[in-house]
């Protein structure tokens, strides 16, 4: 009888996926991260008014030690993402926050902690500014990530300056390191904004170098016809 009613038996409702907890202002970014059991670092960024500027938080707690500290700074731009890395394998975290600027010169900014003492003191480091040759073709669009403990930062190559600066095609990648509390910088890649002469093809020096040789040669065969005519 329950066949033939023509009634379809409803499927219970799959349960709904956890909504992200929506920050209160004058809060705008949290991200946590876990270091270890009963290690936990809660990083916020905060403000009211303008969104490129403002402040950012790092909330430390020892659960197992029952201690709690906070380091805090000013923030050029917006955070984009946290990341956590041991690259000098000390033991102690370091802790890096990247934060995006409007800046038409600095388009990234690093502000990175290492945390010792059991975790609880934090010590500013200083990340380095890319280079002259670093930042030839650099307009931003950085992305950072951890491999192998290290920070990485890949970022587009352009050519011209300007409105008039178009993608090469070409990207550029670092490598960061961390030795005695100073950032080492390692470039991987072999890019280049210089256009280069084809293996097969001779460039401008060594095309002098063989007109040179054959303008001397020529004017030394000329020479030697001469001083046979003279003789006769």
């Amino acid at each position: 009888m329950a066949g033939c009613s023509g009634q379809e038996t409803k499927k219970p409702a799959a349960p709904a996926a956890p909504k992200k907890p929506v920050l209160m202002a004058p809060f705008r970014f949290h991200k946590l991260i876990e270091v270890s059991p009963g290690q936990s670092y809660d990083v916020l960024s905060w403000g009211r008014g303008a969104e490129e500027a403002g402040s950012f938080m790092i909330l430390h707690s020892d659960s197992s030690a029952i201690k709690y500290t906070t380091t805090t700074g000013d923030l050029d731009g917006a955070i984009i993402d946290v990341y956590n890395s041991d690259m000098d394998v000390d033991g102690n975290p370091e802790i890096l926050i990247q934060a995006k600027s409007k800046d038409t010169t600095n388009y990234t900014s690093i502000y990175a902690f290492e945390f010792n003492d059991n975790n609880s003191k934090a010590n500013k480091l200083d990340f380095p500014k890319l280079t002259s040759s670093q930042r030839k073709g650099y307009r931003g669009n950085d992305n950072f990530y951890i491999k192998e403990g290290k920070l990485m930062r890949e970022f587009p190559i352009f050519n011209g300056t300007g409105k008039d600066a178009k993608p090469s095609g070409a990207k550029r990648q670092l490598e960061y390191g961390l030795r005695g509390n100073e950032f080492t910088v390692k470039q991987l890649s072999k890019d280049s904004t210089d256009v280069k002469q084809p293996d097969n093809q001779p460039s401008k020096t060594e095309e002098r170098k063989s007109s040179d040789k054959r303008s001397s040669s020529s004017s030394s065969k000329s020479s030697k016809k001469k001083h046979k005519r003279h003789r006769g």
